[in-house]
């Protein structure tokens, strides 16, 4: 996964969102329907390329999941970019389903990756815990959690999260991945709509490490454990049965940001640099 196109290519960025729900994640995957197939079809088709360009994502989605600020990159011949680039846009969004949108394309600065150039992804995980349900309209982005919350709890047990943690007791894990990780955010502010709202933030994400977090901070909000509780599992480094992964459908990936140009090339080395905690003996981790 390089950081420059190869000679005779541009590397294009677009940012775009999209509606999960009837995805089966980011990754193309047989026989399922994803963002990512959809997308590289859509390109192929209208620049009329004998070849699928392959996209690299910022962060791959889970089934369900929904984008509001994803970003991709895929290298395209000088001359297709040449003759496509201003036109590029329009053309997407008429060839595009309408669950998916580009926003923006643009050609990227040099060294710049999708997904080793960034700096922090910006999830939201959306809740309501109104005796009625879930308002018809926001049914799709909000999960309705059958018990009041208590904000100040949730948020007290948000405290011992942050930071750099090896967050493998809120992660499944992937052979030969680190579950090491720099939580830069964890908040819940409760909208005058009545919608909760949790704001995580972080370097990077491991699979099911969002709703894994939301699911304790829950229980915690019911009432069900106390705030030192979420705190204690991570400590624990290991799967706690009572850690539910929360459904999907209300969790949004927000925004992806990324370092000046000028240090992209050292934000894309560091990124590849397997991490280990002092003191650690990186069992189970790299």
């Amino acid at each position: 996964m390089s950081d420059e196109a190869k000679p005779g290519f541009v590397r294009v960025r677009l940012d775009l969102s999209y509606d999960g729900k009837d995805f089966s994640g980011w990754a193309r995957q047989n026989a399922r329907r994803t963002v990512q197939e959809e997308l590289e079809d859509a390109l192929r088709t209208v620049t009329r390329m004998p070849e699928r360009a392959e996209l690299t994502v910022a962060g791959r989605t889970d089934a369900g999941v929904h984008a509001r600020g994803q970003v991709a990159h895929v290298d395209l011949p000088e001359q297709v970019w040449a003759e496509h680039h201003d036109k590029l846009l329009r053309r997407l969004a008429g060839r595009l389903p309408h669950d998916i949108r580009v926003w923006r394309v643009a050609a990227a600065p040099p060294g710049f990756n999708a997904r080793f150039s960034a700096i922090w992804r910006r999830y939201a995980y959306r809740v309501v815990d109104h005796p009625a349900g879930v308002d018809p309209l926001l049914r799709g982005h909000v999960l309705w959690h059958d018990w009041p919350l208590d904000v100040d709890a949730m948020n007290a047990a948000c405290e011992p999260l942050l930071g750099e943690h090896d967050f493998a007791a809120y992660c499944r894990r992937r052979e030969g991945a680190t579950t090491i990780r720099t939580l830069q955010e964890l908040r819940w502010e409760r909208g005058a709509d009545g919608v909760l709202t949790a704001t995580v933030r972080a370097d990077a994400f491991c699979h099911n490490m969002v709703r894994s977090l939301v699911g304790a901070l829950l229980f915690v909000g019911d009432g069900h454990r106390p705030p030192e509780w979420p705190g204690k599992v991570l400590a624990a480094r290991v799967r706690d049965s009572a850690v539910h992964v929360v459904r999907p459908h209300g969790l949004t990936l927000e925004e992806v940001g990324y370092p000046a140009d000028e240090l992209l090339a050292d934000r894309n080395r560091e990124s590849r640099n397997k991490r280990s905690l002092p003191g650690a003996d990186g069992a189970g981790c790299c």
